[in-house]
């Protein structure tokens, strides 16, 4: 459905606007009225990552006189493969900061404003009642769903976007005019069942599709030209080329939106079988080095066993392991490799799923098994820094 312009034209555009806009101005739809709205627009951007990086880019690109960026991450050297807005010389550098300084080599006359700070119900209100629209480019499901209730409880529209492997989603929520994120996804999936970008890859490409989309969606909503995608979810398949539209409406069971919640506690970083397993079972990665040794000089036995995809084991790997992947847990093949006669030791990248698996293998009867906390991730930080990092 078409709706008003979000926001009010400025005064005016000086002569250097006129020029740097022109392709703008000479649409029809968009027109010098439409230019003047987006000066006028406050966009606030969560995450300067891979679906921040081009939306930040266009939205400046595009004339919008304010942005707004949140994200407490510096950049890492893993980043750089889809997150354009960074570069070599950015590493360590923060994200917000890193962001603003590319968006003034694209458009000085643009107005950025940094939150280098975690986003959380003390600062999540407060910090979009200064913004016309938000774009919300996260990769947790706590914050998405913190997101949307902020949105709703302060009736702005925010476009979403998610991304992972090959596959990307874009949709425009706002309450007063159509669904919200939890008429799509009422309940967070189970810990464990949904792997973030960091543990599933995504191709780097992708978040230009769905972050120039996303850019899309919010021209349209500031100049009112178009249809927004508010009712609707676009899903989009880099293998296959395809663009597929899926309706959708208000849950007529949803409840109202009325306070902020612990989204933590909401989403869970852990089953609750999980939670238990790693209480008392998990180990540092310099208790593991003591226990690594120990077994060389023939003082102690285990198996140590990584339980991430093999793509991952190539990236790197605590040595003296063997590879039994999660799903062959979940799907009970390699329990049944498992010794009866020596400890059992698993890891994973960060040491989540490390912790799923513990559950199931302690279901299995094998109660002395432990986990590795922080998981390869640690082991290379600091045990062998010679390894990469991913």
């Amino acid at each position: 459905m078409a709706l008003p312009p979000l926001v009010e034209p400025a005064a005016e555009l000086t002569q250097e606007e006129v020029q740097r806009y022109s392709r703008h101005l000479i649409i029809p739809d968009v027109g010098m009225d439409g230019q003047k709205r987006l000066k006028n627009a406050k966009v606030l951007i969560i995450g300067a990552g891979g679906l921040g990086s081009p939306a930040l880019l266009y939205l400046a690109a595009a004339g919008v006189g304010t942005l707004g960026i949140i994200d407490f991450d510096t950049v890492d050297e893993s980043n750089l493969q889809r997150q354009v807005i960074h570069g070599q010389s950015d590493i360590g550098k923060s994200k917000a900061q890193s962001a603003k300084e590319s968006i003034a080599e694209v458009n000085p006359l643009i107005n950025v404003v940094t939150h280098d700070v975690r986003l959380d119900n003390d600062n999540v209100l407060e910090i979009f009642s200064q913004y016309d629209l938000i774009l919300d480019g996260t990769d947790n499901f706590a914050t998405r769903y913190l997101v949307n209730d902020a949105a709703v409880l302060l009736g702005k529209p925010y476009v979403w976007g998610s991304i992972f492997r090959f596959e990307g989603q874009v949709s425009v929520f706002w309450e007063k005019h159509g669904p919200n994120y939890r008429d799509l996804y009422p309940v967070p999936p189970p810990p464990g069942m949904v792997p973030s970008c960091a543990e599933g890859g995504v191709l780097g490409v992708l978040c230009a599709s769905i972050g120039s989309i996303m850019v899309t969606e919010a021209i349209k909503l500031i100049t009112g030209i178009g249809e927004p995608l508010i009712g609707r979810l676009m899903v989009y398949d880099a293998l296959e080329m395809s663009y597929k539209t899926l309706k959708l409406r208000k849950d007529p069971e949803g409840q109202p939106i009325e306070k902020l919640i612990d989204y933590d506690a909401f989403c869970g970083d852990l089953t609750p079988e999980a939670a238990e397993a790693v209480s008392g079972s998990t180990i540092s990665v310099q208790t593991l080095k003591e226990w690594l040794d120990e077994r060389e000089r023939g003082e102690r036995d285990f198996e140590l066993i990584d339980v991430r995809e093999p793509v991952e084991r190539e990236i790197n790997n605590i040595p003296g392991s063997i590879l039994l992947s999660k799903g062959d847990f979940q799907n009970g093949s390699a329990l049944g490799q498992l010794p009866q006669d020596k400890q059992v030791v698993l890891y994973c990248k960060v040491g989540g799923r490390s912790a799923e698996v513990l559950a199931l293998v302690h279901g299995a009867g094998l109660k002395d098994a432990v986990h590795v906390g922080g998981g390869v991730a640690a082991w290379v930080s600091q045990i062998d820094p010679s390894q990469a990092a991913y």
